[in-house]
């Protein structure tokens, strides 16, 4: 059942053609994803991908219907996550995060061989930009920045590679077993029990035009150092063994809801400038 899935994933996302040339990858059986499976949780992936479809251009808004389509950035922003039941994609498992010192800037001479979520989002913007390139390449990696942009705004993404972005530090969650990286991907916003729509136009209407625009200043290689700098409140609100709840909640959903409506907004930027 599990294979049947996958292959009418990747024939369905993807097409049948990318799929083939993904399991042909020499590097694909020899690498194992080092994070959880929930990465941001589907919730948040959606509120982002909503947010960002919401302030497309017209020109952007048809070439990505087009690539997409006719699904929404919502419906395409967990597919990422979801390609991991085939290890035909293992290769593109370390793009979804990277790992350095939490008192050091990104060195890009020290990145992983792999690649990680600086690269993977540098391929994507590059592949989606050159008129070179297939429809069924940038239909992939539209896919891809889309889910790439939504996972650097959660900053256990750009974390300390000693634990596993957070995924070695456990705690509970309403008594429930978790770890800090599933409370900050899912526990948090799946806990404020509103659906994707309903928090995506909740946070919509609380932002002003000036903190859009100050949200949409920079490019992703400062986000990245941003998201890093935000690791540290992550990593000093919580310790293994904490029993985590409504106070937790209390303190932390501002930074979580903040980190989603500037996922929206900056995915919306990068788009308008590849496809305007």
């Amino acid at each position: 059942m599990l294979a049947l899935i996958s292959v009418t994933l990747c024939s369905l996302f993807f097409g049948d053609s990318f799929a083939s040339t993904a399991s042909n990858r020499s590097t694909s059986s020899a690498i194992s994803y080092e994070y959880s499976t929930s990465l941001w949780g589907q919730t948040g992936h959606r509120v982002v991908g909503l947010i960002a479809e919401q302030h497309l251009s017209k020109r952007s808004r048809k070439a990505i219907q087009s690539l997409l389509e006719g699904h929404s950035l919502a419906y395409a922003s967990t597919i990422a996550d979801e390609i991991k039941s085939d290890k035909a994609y293992d290769a593109y498992g370390p793009w979804h995060y990277v790992n350095y010192d939490i008192d050091k800037t990104y060195d890009p001479s020290n990145a992983d061989d792999r690649g990680d979520i600086v690269y993977g989002i540098q391929k994507c913007i590059e592949v989606l930009s050159n008129k070179q390139s297939s429809e069924s390449d940038k239909s992939f990696h539209l896919k891809l920045l889309i889910h790439f942009i939504g996972d650097l705004h959660q900053p256990l993404h750009v974390g300390r590679s000693e634990d596993q972005g957070g995924n070695r530090i456990q705690v509970s969650w309403f008594s429930r077993n978790s770890n800090l990286h599933r409370v900050w991907d899912s526990d948090l916003i799946d806990g404020y029990n509103m659906s994707y729509e309903e928090l995506a136009q909740e946070l919509m209407r609380s932002t002003d035009k000036a903190e859009l625009m100050a949200f949409q200043e920079g490019d992703y290689r400062d986000w990245v150092e941003e998201s890093h700098q935000m690791a540290k409140v992550v990593y000093a609100s919580a310790a293994s063994g904490d029993k985590l709840s409504y106070r937790y909640g209390y303190d932390y959903n501002p930074m979580v809801f903040e980190q989603l409506k500037k996922g929206g907004y900056r995915l919306a930027k990068i788009l308008n400038e590849i496809f305007n």
